[in-house]
């Protein structure tokens, strides 16, 4: 995988808006960006509305096209998350990261992307984004400024009762569930064979935690898997008629006849603990009763 230059004090990163419409100011983003030494640069969609995305699909996909090809930016971050980056991914030319990569960052609706860039062999960061900075700890930003900067990357976090003990080395892929579903079959799709897989959900309803799970499944994503990672699985809602298990539960019944090992309760998602992952790094995922450790490369 190729992997983009760390950042420096002193590089420029790029705030876009790829998918919907921002809502509140980035000023506490842009302070704690300027803090670490980054000159940060706004593009034309941070102010832009077009119903209920951040301006048309056309001036969205200009914007982001813009940074990649501008050779002063280092990294983008997206702004936010929402819907949208399915219907410009297309339209982006994404091969001059091939020759000069950079970081692209952000998480949920940005998947799309991070999907397209694992197709291509180009990592990307699964982390905190400017609306969702006020909000975060301290410990989900210390773990993006470590990741963009170069630092070591190591998690130690406490066993969840439901893990699945082992040990597994492999290539950290995935994001949002629903977008790894979305994307199947698309020009961004990716071999899950020998990866350990990350996945996490918000506001979806139980039936159709299961039913992407199951297609998934039958799609043959699981079948050779070197190991599963659970992040957040938040504010999932309840159907009319009781589904009869949490999203946990529905994970773990389809999972269990494969052997991998997996850890849920990883600090990733739609939290305030937003811990960042660096997607198409390898790992070693250590799943032991006293703890989970994930160490990158």
């Amino acid at each position: 995988m190729i992997q983009p230059p760390h950042l420096k004090k002193g590089d420029k990163i790029a705030i876009t808006c790829p998918a919907k419409a921002l809502k509140t100011p980035m000023t506490d983003a842009i302070k704690l960006l300027e803090l670490w030494g980054l000159e940060v640069v706004l593009g034309e969609t941070v102010d832009a509305v077009f119903h209920q995305f951040a301006g048309t699909d056309e001036l969205r996909s200009k914007d982001m096209q813009n940074f990649i090809n501008d050779d002063a930016i280092k990294a983008i971050i997206a702004a936010r998350g929402g819907y949208g980056c399915i219907r410009i991914v297309d339209e982006i030319d994404w091969t001059p990261l091939l020759k000069k990569p950079k970081w692209i960052i952000g998480f949920s609706d940005i998947t799309v992307f991070h999907l397209q860039l694992q197709s291509m062999g180009i990592q990307s960061i699964h982390g905190q984004m400017p609306a969702t900075i006020p909000d975060s700890t301290a410990s989900g930003l210390e773990s993006l400024r470590k990741a963009l900067f170069g630092e070591e990357l190591n998690y130690e976090i406490p066993s969840s009762p439901k893990n699945k003990i082992g040990e597994a080395t492999g290539e950290l892929i995935g994001g949002n569930l629903s977008l790894l579903v979305a994307s199947l079959a698309s020009k961004s799709d990716i071999d899950y064979s020998g990866k350990i897989l990350f996945m996490e959900e918000v506001g979806e309803y139980h039936y159709t935690i299961d039913r992407m799970m199951r297609t998934l499944d039958r799609a043959g994503k699981f079948k050779n898997l070197a190991g599963l990672i659970v992040g957040g699985f938040t504010n999932i809602k309840e159907n009319d008629i009781y589904f009869g298990y949490d999203a946990y539960e529905i994970i773990e019944e389809i999972i269990k006849k494969y052997d991998f090992p997996v850890c849920y309760d990883f600090p990733a998602g739609h939290l305030a603990d937003n811990r960042a992952l660096v997607l198409g790094r390898e790992i070693v995922l250590k799943i032991e009763k006293s703890g989970v450790n994930i160490n990158f490369k």
